[in-house]
């Protein structure tokens, strides 16, 4: 699986200049992985992972780069050669749900005065 998604999160093309990573990547998206699994926040991350504040980093430059998208698209297609499909699809599904609503419209019809007169309390 690792073999799979490295390309994505750890390009071969030189990472120019800055301190050099101290994690490994895979660890860094393990601990993402975990926090999508069990709903836990950032903060709470286990001791055994890095630093919640390195993860959530990693997280959000990957989710810019758009690395978790191009990671579905790799996976869906492996998916579908491994079922003996075409990697592309040759068709797509549109499924529109329409809701009906009055003829006036919902916010007109709900604000609509009802033709009950108060008189006022206070006399003139």
């Amino acid at each position: 699986e690792w073999e799979l998604l490295k390309p994505v999160f750890e390009p071969e093309e030189p990472r120019g200049r800055g301190r050099p990573r101290i994690h490994q990547v895979r660890d860094l998206l393990d601990a993402i992985f975990y926090v999508i699994r069990t709903g836990c926040a950032w903060r709470y991350l286990p001791g055994d992972f890095p630093p919640w504040e390195t993860v959530y980093s990693a997280f959000r430059a990957w989710s810019a780069k758009g690395c978790f998208e191009q990671t579905h698209e790799l996976l869906v297609r492996e998916w579908r050669v491994r079922e003996g499909r075409d990697p592309e699809p040759s068709a797509g599904i549109v499924d529109i749900q329409t809701a009906k609503t009055t003829e006036k419209g919902g916010l007109e019809v709900t604000t609509a005065r009802s033709g009950l007169v108060v008189e006022s309390a206070i006399s003139s």
